[in-house]
């Protein structure tokens, strides 16, 4: 009796740590795939701040050259403010395709990007 009452006892043992294990797998997938997300997000914001100092500077630059062109100075700012507002209806109307789709269909991928690695390994 005392033999078998050890073995299970073993036994419960390794299951506690098989579920203890378990869980700071689990932690630490969820950890990874989290900091990825994060990562990248980070990225695409730096990336897109840099590109909208461009943008600003460039239509700026523009706006004063189309002033210059047309010879009146309001002229210029105008047909460039014109031309994002254009835009900004553009993407209004389109912003579930251009934007919503697209950003939810990266961070899927970035989220299982892994998993998929897991299983080919």
């Amino acid at each position: 009796m005392s033999e078998s009452f050890k073995k299970w006892e073993g036994l419960t043992d390794h299951v506690k740590e098989y579920i203890n294990i378990r869980v700071e797998l689990a932690k630490l997938a969820i950890a990874e795939k989290t900091s990825r997300v994060v990562s990248q997000i980070i990225a695409v914001t730096i990336v897109t701040l840099f590109f909208l100092f461009v943008l600003v500077f460039g239509s700026i630059a523009g706006a004063w050259a189309l002033s210059d062109w047309i010879g009146k100075p309001y002229a210029g700012f105008l047909i460039v403010a014109g031309i994002y507002m254009l835009l900004g209806i553009i993407v209004w109307v389109t912003r579930s395709r251009l934007i919503r789709f697209p950003i939810m269909n990266a961070i899927i991928k970035q989220l299982h990007n892994n998993d998929e690695e897991e299983q080919n390994s």
